[in-house]
């Protein structure tokens, strides 16, 4: 019968050397060490507390893209689990978090998604957790127009220069480019430019979606024009342009809430409402997984951090899923600190 062990010849040759027999004690106890150390990592691999993938809400904007990139990453390498994203809107992914079709949506704005937030709260079947990031909202220019015009700081301020803002389509408007249309923050905008008493001059141009909005901004930008525009962060913009927010009355609760209807009778003047972002988990899913729930609930990244990496991804060609490596490895600052340190490594040996 054929010899079956597998270090039978190298021992045999060893008993023939002519050194000490420590040398060979040394040698066999190496072994030893090596065989000890794999069974070791092997058994420090994590197990994840679900024996199924585990379901993310891809929402489609660029910062939630990054982040459950990020976070899938974490999951798999950290906690043993396989993922899955399943793509769609924001209300969509809200009821789906409800149904349990998602486990997760990692990107909750609770102050644009107030009616289908609010009812997924009441009905005891999702949880918001932690705080990712505040986000902000605005009316912006870019520096250049601010360092021709020194005199615009607010948003009524675009007044006195009403015909740097004419819309190159109809030079008979001047204009703020505002939300995409069917966006809660379009309405927003028309109702606000009614409160500062500026709709006699200027008017909200609608993009057809994000992409679009994005693009026009871009294309001004290049070309050095002036132009007045809402946005919000974070965003690539935010990391990889030079821009001014302008100046409005200060946030109130009351007013905001008109300015959300449409058809508001009265508009007042306030600013846009800070979100304390957070993340969705379905409650039955965080019963099942409290490790991994206890995780989402850490997660919390710099705004500032975020829109540089969102550029960095548009100025260096990146998919989402390497600008999450990369995040992962130059950043341990800030993802650390969400798991514990054995988690922490597998991760970081994984990277």
């Amino acid at each position: 019968m054929q010899d079956q062990t597998p270090f039978r010849p190298q021992i045999a040759s060893l008993l023939h050397l002519r050194h000490s027999g420590g040398v060979l004690a040394r040698i066999l106890a190496g072994l030893c060490l090596a065989v000890g150390l794999q069974a070791g990592a092997q058994a420090a691999t994590a197990a994840c507390e679900v024996d199924r993938p585990v379901r993310f809400g891809g929402m489609n904007w660029e910062s939630n893209l990054l982040l459950v990139e990020i976070e899938r990453s974490i999951l798999e390498n950290g906690y043993g689990c396989k993922t899955q994203v399943e793509p769609g809107e924001t209300v969509a992914m809200i009821a789906a978090l409800e149904r349990g079709d998602v486990d997760i949506n990692s990107e909750i704005w609770p102050n644009q998604t107030q009616h289908a937030w609010g009812k997924a709260l009441e009905s005891g079947k999702v949880i918001g957790v932690g705080h990712i990031f505040t986000s902000e909202e605005g009316w912006y220019i870019p520096r250049y127009t601010a360092k021709r015009y020194p005199d615009i700081r607010d948003a009524r301020d675009l007044l006195k220069h009403a015909d740097a803002f004419v819309d190159p389509e109809d030079p008979s408007r001047s204009i703020v480019y505002g939300c995409p249309v069917g966006w809660t923050c379009e309405t927003v905008n028309q109702n606000l430019l009614r409160a500062l008493d500026m709709d006699s001059q200027f008017s909200v141009l609608s993009p057809g979606n994000g992409a679009a909005l994005k693009a026009a901004i871009q294309s001004n930008y290049r070309r050095q024009r002036d132009i007045a525009f809402y946005y919000w962060s974070p965003t690539p913009l935010e990391g990889s342009l030079d821009l001014v927010r302008l100046e409005l009355p200060t946030f109130d609760e009351q007013a905001y809430v008109c300015l959300t209807r449409q058809g508001c009778a009265d508009p007042q003047p306030s600013d846009f409402q800070p979100n304390n972002v957070m993340t969705g988990l379905n409650k039955a899913f965080a019963e099942q997984a409290p490790a991994v729930a206890e995780f989402f609930s850490r997660v919390n990244i710099p705004r500032e951090v975020i829109s540089a990496m969102l550029a960095r991804m548009e100025s260096d060609s990146l998919e989402y899923a390497e600008a999450a490596r990369l995040f992962l490895r130059e950043h341990g600052q800030y993802w650390q600190p969400w798991v514990p340190a054995d988690v922490a490594q597998r991760v970081q040996a994984a990277l």
